[in-house]
């Protein structure tokens, strides 16, 4: 092809080498357009001063508005169940010596002024030295909590006082991103509405210090044995050092570099007490650890405990002082009248007089399901000072103290004489009744004037003929008093005993019936003892009551008030005089009780058996003290009684033998080293 040739295309194309070159500046036209586009692109997607200015105020604001409205619509819950769940704490007699604490959460509420201020002060060192500066929350310290956490320093909490107390208060311990914001947020409301004072008891009431102790109370008493404004600065520091790690630091019950850092923790609480000038160095140079007690075990309610806050809560919840509910609300300190040496003191003659004499092995069809009922009360006010129920609330939890199922037998008697004795009544042939009044003693002699055919025998069949009702007293003699019963009128006899303080609803107290004369009636061993107390108070009689105090430490604007304990005249002076005078011959030679004599003190009182031996009772008094003692046996399964005949290697079980040596060792007991006092009697001129 020649040069023509290729022009000529090279033209039929769209031209040559000066087509080329303009095709070069186009294309090169037009990648400087889409640079500069580019670029412009770029320059627009990077925002200006202004731009980026107003972006962050509008993130500031939004972030503002979502903080208040969190703090809005954050609410500040109820406190949780557990929180304000506290035990209830009883006391023997005294006011100082717990006997038994109940309730699921062991804590025991107090107000700020009952923490000591080195508590305060440690507590603030240990957990959060900002506190009453901060605002309920800290930024500052949680940020640095954090960036420790990340950066392998450990896991730190970073939470104030306020964070804590509101998560143990209101939420929970779960860790998640909801509970930690609420938290938060509560907090700064909690701190606005609340004095640090009020945060600061709120937070050492709900936390938890090991030991099943909540709350610092409960602490101080589970570690030192102490109330809360009594603790010493050391002991203080180590209370706070325990709220890091309350079981790794218990020194008591750690290994031996658990208890190293344990002391390290207090001497960090300590020094932080320095910093913020509550402790002066020299003083701080001086201090040494304070060895925490042994752990003791948790005052519940196994033995005789558990029998005895059964008959306090009865009694509040029973006279109306408080309702059930609020009572097992929690936080009660309840103060009883239990004397905490005599009620061992009748727990150990229990277990000296009769338990000790059981052989269920050798003889498992007599001594095997006995069981004791046993009361004591003050003659003069109607206290109760102590009572067996059982040989043990956790094995055993009805109190056969106050069961009304077993009869009394003829410690009924007394109640016959004194129903005669009041208003003159006379016998069938016109005689006055008085104690020197005669009586036929024929055993199985048919009562004339019943309302009911009866002729009861007496123990043994013995017949004792004429017999003054002094006399019969002293040995029970059935046929006089079944007859001595109708004449003093069995509606007056019922009137007695319910006056006396035998429950007008217990079975057995029937007038139309002439048998019960002899003690058909079934109160229970406290009602019996109250009834005795009567006798002993010239016939004043007081219903026997368990509970002297109750408050709600800290809270005491709206305490429930204790009923009054007025004596009320059951029986005249002089009719109560004349019983307890023949009742003391009951405790004489050759009498049923003679085995009382070795209490070697003046006392009257009187046994009591039933038919078939199925119950055995003493029930008797000083002038201080009146004291009722059953002795039954039951059928575990049906519960129907069983006959006491070979218990204890005895052929048959009078109310002269066990119950009487039961009342013996333990009135002494309850008595020892005090000045015997005699009865001051008025009597009626009777023999």
């Amino acid at each position: 092809m020649d040069h023509d040739q290729l022009s000529a295309e090279d033209r039929a194309e769209g031209g040559g080498p000066g087509a080329r070159r303009r095709d070069l500046r186009r294309s090169r036209r037009r990648a400087r357009r889409t640079a500069r586009g580019a670029l412009s692109r770029r320059r627009r997607l990077i925002p200006t001063w202004r731009v980026l200015a107003g972006t962050l105020a509008g993130l500031l604001l939004l972030g503002i508005a979502a903080f208040a409205t969190l703090c809005l619509v954050v609410p500040v819950p109820d406190a949780n169940a557990r929180a304000v769940a506290q035990s209830n704490i009883y006391y023997w007699s005294d006011g100082s010596t717990e006997l038994a604490r109940t309730g699921s959460v062991n804590r025991e509420d107090v107000p700020i002024s009952a923490i000591s201020t080195d508590t305060q002060h440690a507590v603030v060192a240990a957990e959060d030295r900002t506190f009453y500066r901060n605002r309920g929350v800290d930024p500052l310290g949680m940020a640095r909590a954090a960036w420790n956490t990340l950066t392998g320093k450990g896991t730190q909490g970073g939470s104030t006082i306020t964070q804590q107390y509101v998560k143990n208060y209101y939420l929970t311990q779960d860790q998640t991103l909801t509970r930690k914001t609420q938290e938060f947020f509560i907090a700064l409301k909690v701190d606005r509405t609340e004095s640090k004072d009020a945060i600061l008891a709120g937070y050492l009431n709900s936390s938890y210090f090991g030991r099943n102790a909540y709350g610092i109370q409960t602490a101080a008493r589970a570690y030192y044995g102490v109330d809360s404004d009594q603790l010493t600065l050391p002991q203080s520091a180590y209370l706070a050092a325990l709220l890091q790690a309350p079981s790794a630091y218990d020194v008591r019950n750690t290994t031996p570099a658990d208890r190293d850092r344990a002391v390290a923790r207090w001497n960090y609480v300590l020094d932080g007490m320095v910093t913020q000038h509550w402790l002066d160095p020299a003083a701080r140079g001086a201090l040494t650890f304070p060895e925490p007690l042994d752990p003791q075990p948790a005052a519940g309610l196994s033995g005789q405990a558990g029998y005895l806050v059964g008959i306090a809560d009865d009694y509040l919840t029973g006279t109306g002082t408080i309702d059930a509910a609020t009572l097992k609300a929690g936080g009660w300190r309840i103060t009883t009248t239990f004397d905490q040496a005599r009620q061992g003191a009748l727990a150990a003659a229990v277990h000296q007089e009769l338990t000790a004499a059981l052989d269920p092995a050798a003889r498992p069809d007599s001594d095997t399901d006995v069981r004791v009922a046993g009361a004591s009360v003050e003659t003069a006010t109607g206290r109760i000072v102590a009572l067996y129920g059982g040989p043990d609330y956790a094995t055993q939890p009805y109190d056969d103290a106050v069961r009304q199922d077993n009869q009394i037998g003829s410690t009924f008697k007394p109640i016959d004489l004194a129903a005669g004795l009041e208003g003159a009544h006379r016998t069938q042939d016109g005689r006055l009744i008085t104690p020197a009044t005669l009586y036929d003693g024929t055993s199985g002699r048919p009562v004339v004037g019943g309302p009911t055919p009866y002729a009861p025998p007496n123990e043994d069949g013995v017949d004792y003929g004429p017999v003054t009702l002094r006399y019969a007293m002293t040995q029970s003699v059935n046929s006089v008093y079944a007859q001595e019963g109708v004449d003093a009128g069995l509606t007056g006899v019922r009137r007695t005993a319910v006056a006396l303080g035998v429950p007008a609803t217990v079975q057995g107290m029937s007038p139309g019936d002439t048998s019960m004369t002899l003690g058909t009636a079934t109160p229970s061993a406290l009602d019996l003892a109250g009834v005795y107390a009567a006798f002993a108070h010239h016939g004043q009689a007081i219903t026997p009551w368990p509970v002297q105090r109750i408050d709600r430490p800290g809270n005491n604007d709206d305490l429930p008030g204790l009923p009054q304990h007025p004596a009320a005249t059951a029986v005249a002076r002089s009719t109560a005089d004349a019983v307890t005078d023949v009742l003391r011959d009951v405790i004489g030679p050759g009498a049923t009780g003679a085995a009382a004599l070795a209490l070697g003190r003046p006392a009257a009182g009187k046994t009591g058996s039933t038919d078939q031996n199925l119950s055995a009772w003493f029930a008797g008094y000083t002038p201080e003290l009146a004291t009722a003692v059953g002795l039954f046996r039951e059928d575990p399964t049906s519960h129907g009684k069983l006959p006491l005949t070979g218990t204890g290697g005895l052929t048959r079980v009078d109310g002269g033998g066990l119950p009487t040596a039961i009342w013996t060792d333990y009135t002494a007991a309850a008595l020892a080293g005090s000045t015997p006092q005699a009865f001051d009697l008025q009597l009626r001129g009777s023999p």
